[in-house]
Order: structure tokens, then C-alpha cells, then sequence
């Protein structure tokens, strides 16, 4: 983040990994910084700064739709029609490629709504259409790939998270085909990002990922070979298969991206032994 003018920013949803997280490191680096608790009235009448939404919800989506309506598309839309900001930045998801032919920003995306599964991407590409659609300055929008970092709860939904806890209880059960791969984000290279993108990002979307796939196999024998847990993957696991996301925005406005990460990066969730000497997924 070195060179951004010292700002003030709000920070909306401050309570969830990312919030905190990005909230502490704004604080760190000489930023005024205010954490609104929920539903407090004064977001409608201060002048606000630059706007983080973090707001939302991930693993527990399914079970509560209308809460899923209310994070990604209610708060956010009295944000843009009555709120006081000089920039505002929406967080979104990868997810959204989801079927996709192409992950450029500028892309068509598909989408299923009778698929309970993407009720998550049709609320956050709902809370990406308003910010489009609201005739604000400053609007931009951020699709974050699999966040992965220090203090993730394995409850969050996240898979590495998950499969950490269960390396460390001993046993992993893997529910999806070890073929499988996704895109990882480490938090430090999203809490350096966001910032850039809110001051500073010429487009109205960017896909904020390291443009890398890792297996699940991978994390899989990273982990046994961490902490000698065992591991079984259910039968007829299904495939989970998300095209590798394309980084040539951030590439060409910035002239890098954030990296991919690495295996040793699973270390602070891990108990404080001698590291195993083994290579990166």
C-alpha cells in the first residue's frame, strides 16, 4: 500500500475475518478508520470517506436466504441512496464465474435460480448491478477469490480452514474429488489490495485473486506430510471444477498481482512444531 494518501475510511461489516482484519491494517498504516456496529443510524448522516463493504454472508447462505438479501443487497442499496461517501468499494466473489465460459471482469456470467446454490451469486451480482446502477462517483466493485489466512474458523465454509481442523484432530474426510482446484487469496495480499483498488483503481471491477489453482490433492498431502494425519474421500465425490481466474486487470493497471499461496502459509493455523521440509502445492 505504499504511496496512498493518508484517508479516512469506513468500514462496513468490521466484525467478520475480513472487516477486522482490514479495519486493524487501515489503523496500522496512519488511516482514520470508523467501525460502525450494526444497524447504527449514523452511517446515514456522517460524512463517511471512503466506504470498505464487507458486509455478508458465506457458509450459512443456504439456511438463511433472506438474511443473504439483506447483506449483500438491502444494507448496500440504502448505502448508495442516502449515504455521505467519496468512494465506495463492494466486495464480491469469484463465485460468480461459476458456469462462466470466460473470468474477465467484463465477461457474461450464467446463472441458475432455481439452483438453491446460487442464490450467493445472484445476491452479490444484485449488489454488483446497483453499484453500477446508482449514478454514484467512486463506485467500484471487488471479486475476491478463497481468502485464506491466520484465525479463519473451519465453521466460515472455507475448505482449507476446514481441512486444517480436521488435519489437526487427526483424520481428514474429503467430500469433493481431489481434482478439484480452486484460487487462494492470502489476507495480508487482500488487505494490501483493497486500499489500492478504493484509492486508486481506474475500472469499475476487478477480479482481486493470485490467477493460480491449487488441487485439493495438494493441500491433502501437504497436510499429511505436516501432521500425519490420514486421509478418505467419500465415494462418488463430485469434481468441483472453477476455471483459473483471470488477473490481467490488476496486471495491466498495476503491473502485478497478488501471490499465490503457498503451503507454508497454512503454518500460523497450525500447532508450533519444527516445520516438515515440503515443497509448496
Amino acid at each position: 500500500m505504499t504511496g496512498l494518501p493518508l484517508s479516512t475510511f469506513t468500514v462496513l461489516g468490521a466484525s467478520g475475518y475480513i472487516g477486522s482484519r482490514l479495519v486493524a491494517h487501515l489503523r496500522a498504516q496512519g488511516h482514520t478508520v470508523w467501525a460502525p456496529a450494526r444497524g447504527d443510524a449514523e452511517v446515514f448522516t456522517r460524512p463517511l470517506g471512503h466506504v470498505m463493504y464487507c458486509v455478508g454472508l458465506t457458509a450459512d447462505f443456504r439456511t438463511r436466504p433472506f438474511d443473504t438479501v439483506d447483506a449483500h443487497v438491502g444494507l448496500l442499496a440504502e448505502v448508495l441512496r442516502r449515504a455521505q461517501f467519496d468512494s465506495l468499494l463492494y466486495l464480491s466473489s469469484t463465485r460468480v464465474y461459476m458456469g462462466a465460459a470466460s473470468t474477465h471482469e467484463d465477461a457474461p456470467l450464467t446463472v441458475l435460480p432455481g439452483d438453491p446454490s446460487y442464490l450467493y451469486n445472484l445476491t452479490k451480482l444484485t449488489g454488483e448491478s446497483l453499484c453500477h446502477a446508482s449514478g454514484r462517483a467512486g463506485v467500484r466493485v471487488a471479486r475476491l477469490s478463497n481468502v485464506v489466512g491466520p484465525g479463519l474458523d473451519a465453521a466460515s465454509g472455507n475448505l482449507v480452514a476446514d481441512l486444517v481442523h480436521q488435519a489437526q484432530g487427526g483424520h481428514i474426510v474429503l467430500r469433493s474429488d481431489p481434482q478439484s482446484a480452486k484460487d487462494y487469496l492470502h489476507v495480508d495480499d487482500l488487505l494490501d489490495w483493497l486500499p489500492r483498488i478504493a484509492l486508486t483503481g481506474r475500472a469499475a471491477v476487478y477480479n482481486v485473486a493470485s490467477g493460480r489453482q491449487t488441487t485439493h490433492a495438494q493441500w491433502l498431502a501437504w497436510l499429511q506430510a505436516r501432521t500425519g494425519c490420514t486421509v478418505e474421500v467419500v465415494a462418488h465425490a463430485p469434481l468441483q471444477a472453477f476455471p483459473p481466474i483471470n488477473v490481467q486487470r490488476l496486471l495491466g493497471e498495476w503491473g502485478v498481482a497478488p501471490r499465490a499461496v503457498q503451503a507454508d502459509d497454512l503454518l500460523p493455523f497450525l500447532p508450533s512444531n519444527d516445520p516438515v521440509g515440503v515443497p509448496p502445492p
